[in-house]
């Protein structure tokens, strides 16, 4: 579709749903950079850290600042997820390994001991607080680890404790004695690339004769300087540039290439070709780590032509299950009417914590001024503010120091609020053609029923067009979506309180 139709679709919908909302319940560009000495490199990731808390990751938007396409922009995502994650996710994820050598025994770890690290970095890992390996962590880490090295690409998603697992990997391998760059970590962005830094520091803290530095925008070397860091963190361009251009580093002497985010850097227009330009000039024993949340085909492409004769893990997602969530609709007219159902259903049952998903900013913007208005505590979640913000925003809603989270679809993945036990869909979710986004809806509501409890989703529709696609949900899902009525009340009353 055009940047002209897109928005075209965009502006109808948000004056479809003006025209036609009541619950009728009756009763930044990369340059060269430099850190001169360990002591500098710290200061100087500290700097970037402070610099990284004021960058604004914006969304980019097809032809209109209205409609929300924050669950495209991975990158910011991936870095929303891991500011709000303090902990990894308890899961019960089966992991499915596929080894180069079949014949070989798979190892698998139980405990961090097992592995025979370093002291001062056992000590480091339990400084982080990981009693114990993470699914990933104890299968990957064997792998990782083993001499001789092994290649490897690994799925999983946020908060499995990817990173922390090729971080040790990384600090194993390094010769401490050795002043030179000997690990290469990319990430897709400046803020990833920082994000990665700060677990290495973590996790290096008992280790001070192994040092990083950034390659980043704003970290500028004189000509004919050589790094006598050991790892390297950066984003792609100027990675390429400090190999090759200005021969910072000498790539015949990496022992570990990382790539890190896959899926968002082939999301990124020349980090793809970037990164295989690095990868062409490392040595062919040098050990390549890919890690990617998805695997779609253009990823799978990619990590075979980045990683040779590669192990491989994928971290199998729990099926999200609709069976512990009711679903209701309420049949409005207008914008104005799924307003007025939203106060009589506040004023009906009592909710704990609620997540109301806009389509629009511009929607989402006028709810929560008018849910304010009538005194409720409400926060506002959008893709224009800096993801710092979005992740202090989760915080406080977290928190409970606000019962009402109005958002777009930037909050439809991967944040777990136990207390929301209401989703309310005041727009449903649609793809840019209109047509039923069924994996968004999937994800919005998933934010309700979890940690074994019931959840309840309401979803308003306000013409034929949205009854329409609700009818589409519920054919997808095969589940069927209820009107709500008077007499359901007592018993989302028991879900929702």
């Amino acid at each position: 579709m055009s940047t002209d139709s897109w928005a075209q679709a965009v502006d109808a919908q948000e004056a479809a749903a003006e025209s036609i909302g009541s619950l009728q319940i009756k009763d930044k560009p990369e340059e060269n950079g430099t850190v001169a000495n360990a002591t500098e490199s710290s200061s100087a990731a500290t700097e970037s850290s402070s610099a990284a808390a004021k960058t604004e990751v914006k969304v980019q938007n097809k032809g209109t600042d209205e409609e929300e396409n924050d669950k495209d922009d991975k990158a910011a995502q991936s870095l929303l997820n891991k500011l709000i994650r303090n902990n990894l996710v308890n899961n019960t994820n089966q992991v499915e390994v596929l080894q180069k050598d079949p014949n070989s025994p798979l190892y698998s770890v139980k405990s961090f001991e097992e592995l025979r690290l370093k002291p001062q970095l056992l000590e480091g890992v339990y400084g982080m607080g990981f009693n114990r390996p993470s699914k990933i962590q104890e299968t990957a880490l064997p792998m990782m680890l083993a001499e001789p090295p092994q290649n490897l690409i690994a799925q999983s998603q946020s908060g499995t404790g990817k990173t922390a697992a090729f971080v040790l990997a990384m600090l194993s391998h390094v010769d401490p004695n050795k002043r030179y760059p000997q690990c290469l970590c990319v990430s897709p962005t400046y803020e990833l690339a920082l994000q990665t830094g700060k677990v290495i520091e973590q996790m290096g803290k008992h280790y001070p004769e192994v040092s990083l530095v950034y390659a980043i925008r704003g970290n500028k070397l004189e000509r004919g300087v050589k790094l006598q860091e050991q790892i390297v963190i950066g984003t792609p361009g100027t990675m390429l540039d400090w190999c090759g251009k200005f021969k910072f580093i000498d790539p015949k002497k990496i022992m570990v290439f990382v790539l890190d985010e896959a899926d968002v850097m082939i999301a990124t227009q020349g980090h793809q070709d970037q990164s295989i330009r690095i990868q062409r000039m490392l040595p062919k024993n040098c050990q390549m780590l890919l890690f990617s949340a998805t695997f779609e085909e253009t990823v799978w492409n990619f990590a075979q032509r980045i990683v040779p004769d590669p192990n491989i893990i994928k971290l199998k997602r729990e099926e999200e299950t609709l069976d512990t969530i009711k679903q209701y609709y309420v049949l409005c007219n207008s914008r104005e009417e799924k307003f007025h159902a939203l106060c009589n259903l506040y004023g009906a049952i009592t909710i704990a914590q609620a997540m109301i998903f806009c389509h629009t900013r511009k929607t989402a913007g006028w709810l929560a001024g008018e849910l304010s208005r009538e005194g409720h505590q409400v926060a506002l979640l959008s893709g224009e503010m800096q993801v710092e913000q979005r992740a202090a925003v989760i915080d406080r809603f977290r928190e409970g120091k606000e019962k009402v989270l109005v958002t777009t679809n930037v909050c439809a993945r991967g944040i777990d609020v136990e207390q929301v036990s209401v989703v309310i869909n005041f727009d449903l979710p649609v793809d840019k053609d209109g047509n039923p986004d069924n994996e968004t809806y999937l994800h919005r509501i998933g934010r309700t029923g979890r940690f074994g409890k019931r959840g309840l989703a309401i979803n308003m529709v306000d013409s034929k067009m949205s009854m329409n696609i609700l009818n589409r949900i519920q054919e997808h899902f095969s589940k069927r979506i209820e009107k709500l009525d008077t007499d359901d009340l007592d018993e989302i009353e028991k879900i929702s309180g």
